[in-house]
Order: C-alpha cells, then sequence, then structure tokens
C-alpha cells in the first residue's frame, strides 16, 4: 500500500470497531465527534506532510526491512542523522499543529521494542525479534498510526505490581494458552490512542521474578474484542460543542487527545508478542522507551513554543506595547528557552550509538536531560506569554457576546456587541476580532486544550522529573569525575 493521505488516514479510522466511552456514554460517531476531531486533524497533518514536496524528504526515509518508502513514524534509526531528522520533523509537526500530533509514542516504542526483543532472543532464544519486524512491516506497508502504551495506573505507588489490593492496577498476562495469552488490566494517560489503529504494549516499570505476569509486551488492533477507552477530559474542551465558539476555542482545527485503555481479558495471539514473563528484560524496555521519548521533546515542544513565541509578540503589535524595552526582552528570553530545548534534542541525537539490533539509541544521560529541562523552561515560556499577552486572555467576553445584538437599555443605544467591540480594541489599525482570536489562541496553547500537549504534558509526559533525575543519577558518572578532579589534584589512592 502507498503512503496515506490525511483524507485516507481519516477515512481509514471509520473502517474500525473502536468503543470510546466519552461523558459517561458511549460515542457512535467518534471520528467525527467535535471534541475529538482536532485531535484526528492533528495526526492527518502527519500524513500530508509526507506527499508535501516541500517537507516529504523530512517526512518520508527508506525502510531498512522492506526497502520501500514509508512514513518516518514508522521507522527504525539507522543512524545519527536519522535521530536528528526525527526531532526536525518534531518541531515542524509542532509548527504546524500548535499541539499534539501524537504518533510519537509508537516511533518511539517501535525503536525500543525492536533492540529489547534482539537482546532477549540472544539469551533466551525466544522469537520475539522476527515477531516484531513481521509486525513493523505490516505497519509500515498499511501506514498504520500505532499508540505506544507504556503507563499503568499503578495504584499504590508504595507498592510494587503483585503486592497492589487490586492486581489488575498493573495490566498482566492472566492466561497462556498454545495460540497465545490473555491480558487485563489499562494503560493511562495513552496519547493518540483512540486516533491509532495498533497499540502496542511495554510494561511501565523494571520488574522483579515475583512480578514476572507483569513483564509483557504486544501488539494488538484498537478494535480487539475487550479492550474499550474512556476519553480523557481537557480544560476548555466543552466549548467545542457550543454553537458557533471556534473564536473561544482558540485554536478550531487542531488539539491533542488522552485515554485510559482498558484490557478486559483480550487475547493476544504468539505472533504479536514480544515479550512474556521475561521480567529481567523489563527494566530495558523502559529505559529504552524513555530515552527515545525525552528525546522527542527536544523536538515537539520546541515547534509549539515557535508558535506561541509568535503569537506573544504578535499580541504585543496589538496591544501596541511591541516597543517597550521589557516586552523585547521577554521574547529574547522566551527564544533563548526554546533553543535550548532544541539544542539538548539535537545533542543526544548526535551522540547516538547504534544497538545489538542495528538500529540507532540516543544518548540517555543527555535525553534526560532534554526532558529534564523541558519539565521547566515551557513553564516559563508560558509564564512570559501571558505576562505579554495581559489579563484579557482570560477575562474576556465569551464570542456570543461579541456578536450579540442585545441593545442594552441605557442613552448610548449600543448593543453588546457594540459594547465589546468598543471597550476590547487595541492599536486602532487592528480589527478587535483579530485580537480577540489571538487572546484566545494563546489561552489554548497555556491554559486550554492544548495545556496537555504542551504545558502539562511538558511536566509529566515522558516520565515525571523525578524520573529523569533519578537517569540523570545513574548516567552521570559521579565516579569517573572524582577520577578526574583526582588526577588533576595530584591526589593518589
Amino acid at each position: 500500500m502507498a503512503l496515506m493521505t490525511g483524507a485516507e488516514y481519516v477515512e481509514s479510522l471509520r473502517k474500525l470497531g473502536t468503543k470510546v466511552y466519552l461523558f459517561g456514554e458511549l460515542v457512535e460517531n467518534w471520528v467525527d465527534h467535535p471534541i475529538i476531531r482536532p485531535s484526528i486533524n492533528c495526526v492527518a497533518v502527519t500524513y500530508d506532510l509526507a506527499h508535501d514536496p516541500e517537507h516529504s524528504d523530512l517526512m518520508t526515509v527508506t525502510s531498512n526491512l522492506t526497502g520501500k518508502k514509508v512514513n518516518r513514524f514508522s521507522h527504525l534509526h539507522q543512524s545519527t542523522e536519522d535521530l536528528r531528522n526525527k526531532v526536525k520533523m518534531q518541531r515542524l509537526l509542532g509548527q504546524k499543529t500548535a499541539s499534539c500530533f501524537q504518533r510519537c509514542v509508537g516511533m518511539d516504542a517501535f525503536n525500543a521494542v525492536y533492540s529489547t526483543t534482539f537482546e532477549t532472543d540472544s539469551k533466551y532464544g525466544t522469537s520475539y525479534h522476527e515477531n516484531f519486524k513481521k509486525y513493523l512491516i505490516y505497519v509500515q506497508e498499511n501506514d498504520l498510526t500505532v499508540d505506544g502504551a507504556m503507563t499503568d495506573p499503578k495504584g499504590d505507588r508504595g507498592l510494587s505490581p503483585g503486592k497492589q489490593k487490586d492486581a489488575d492496577l498493573f495490566l498482566r498476562i492472566v492466561e497462556k494458552r498454545p495460540d497465545g495469552i490473555v491480558v487485563r488490566g489499562a494503560k493511562a494517560h495513552q496519547t493518540g490512542s483512540i486516533n491509532s489503529h495498533e497499540h502496542i504494549i511495554m510494561p511501565t516499570m523494571a520488574m522483579t521474578e515475583d512480578d514476572s505476569s507483569y513483564a509483557v509486551s504486544f501488539a494488538c488492533p484498537s478494535d480487539a474484542e475487550g479492550l474499550f477507552m474512556i476519553y480523557g477530559r481537557q480544560s476548555c474542551d466543552t466549548r467545542k460543542l457550543e454553537d458557533q465558539a471556534d473564536i473561544d476555542v482558540g485554536n478550531k482545527q487542531y488539539g491533542g487527545q488522552e485515554a485510559l485503555v482498558v484490557f478486559d481479558n483480550v487475547f493476544i495471539p504468539n505472533e504479536r508478542v514480544f515479550l512474556c514473563e521475561e521480567w529481567d528484560f523489563a527494566g530495558m524496555m523502559v529505559e529504552r522507551f524513555a530515552g527515545y521519548h525525552r528525546q522527542s521533546y527536544g523536538g515537539c515542544k520546541v515547534g509549539v513554543g515557535d508558535v506561541l513565541i509568535g503569537a506573544a509578540a504578535l499580541i504585543a503589535d496589538y496591544n501596541g506595547a511591541n516597543k517597550a524595552s521589557h516586552v523585547k526582552d521577554k521574547l529574547i528570553e522566551m527564544t533563548h528557552l526554546n533553543e535550548t530545548l532544541y539544542c539538548c534534542g539535537i545533542a543526544c541525537s548526535a551522540e547516538g550509538y547504534p544497538t545489538k539490533a542495528g538500529n540507532y539509541q540516543i544518548d540517555l544521560l543527555l535525553a534526560n536531560v532534554c526532558k529534564q529541562n523541558v519539565t521547566r523552561f515551557p513553564y516559563e515560556i508560558v509564564r512570559l506569554a501571558e505576562d505579554i499577552a495581559g489579563g484579557l486572555m482570560v477575562t474576556m467576553p465569551s464570542a456570543a457576546d461579541f456578536r450579540s445584538d442585545e441593545k442594552v437599555p441605557t442613552a448610548s443605544g449600543l448593543t453588546v456587541g457594540q459594547w465589546c467591540g468598543k471597550f476590547f480594541q487595541g492599536v486602532a489599525s487592528v480589527p478587535t476580532e483579530n485580537r480577540q482570536r489571538l487572546l484566545r489562541f494563546i489561552e489554548n496553547i497555556c491554559l486550554g486544550a492544548s495545556a496537555v500537549g504542551y504545558r502539562t504534558e511538558s511536566m509529566h509526559g515522558a516520565g515525571s522529573p523525578q524520573a529523569q533525575r533519578i537517569m540523570i543519577a545513574r548516567q552521570g558518572n559521579i565516579e569517573g569525575k572524582k577520577a578526574l578532579a583526582k588526577a588533576i589534584a595530584g591526589i593518589k589512592d
């Protein structure tokens, strides 16, 4: 099959029997639901840009498995150039959507599972690596979107998976059959899961032998028997349901998406199993996936940051504050922080190296430094954007008020809409509606639905700050640094 277009991708979702619950009810037509559709539009951009002559070299690549052209989101990295191009692609998509385009987790899962299965097979003589290669060829040839699922609900964080009061709080194997396994549990905070054709499941943490039934990795379709999803709420999401509310939505066309994915006794055939109770390789898979995904944030969040910086500069123009020295300085600081994030993403890519399986791994220390910065810098970028935008970003009346022809019983005889247009104007040459649209757009990125794809996700996506600090401590080689100091200071043990 050739590379799909965005329109073909949307139509392919209609053929799935995916079960989606929203506001407590099963959604019959989830593809066209106004709350869900913007996130589907975001994924569609990853397909359309693959056909754009200006960007096709970045969006597509030759598969090492088939020798055919594939979307980069289904590619196994073959060089440090591939790793850098991944980050560049993610920045581009952030610039195009100002939101989360949702395919990164699948791409990062592919590369982590590919190398881990190779090493698992080397130790145990299993056939997981061949299983996975056949599966990925299927994904590439059908140009599928795949959700990479790692995070379990976890329950009591002080207890291991096997010690939880409810054993299903970590996804687990509940039955082993000659032809496959049966799994039960859930994956939480799943980015783009509803918009995906398939899911690739990984363990959520390093395991011990006592937790071997939780050490499982596999792939399954979104409409598998026993699998359903519960859509996650976002700030201001019901604005999308209001009549003629496109201005209030802020980013009408694009948005992110998260869901709880529930597995209620789902059967997985053997050929789609990539880890089954080999608990000693769960940590490797987690560490490698986390590294790739932390690298990703040096691209996608930077692209959204580019848009937010542009919006902040534009609202300064609309407010008549663009010449103020403190505004200029804030824009410089926002740019400095954003480019620092990009530097980290490129650096961990440039320092990448081949795994035993042959695909390329990023430098884990630098990837974790990248994500640690992402837990901080976007918050400062958002603070500065809100500072420049002004309080009207969160106190402005609704679009309905601006359209209202309801006359206010005063001497002027103006309507509600006319009063809004009069008093919420900035620079006289700029239509009030333009200022209104831009303020809602900034609100959307900083506080609204896209905050999931920028601000809040910057904190918790790919692991919370402490997870990166643990890896930085592990990878930081403090003993080696002590030896450097001793050598120069002339200290001999």
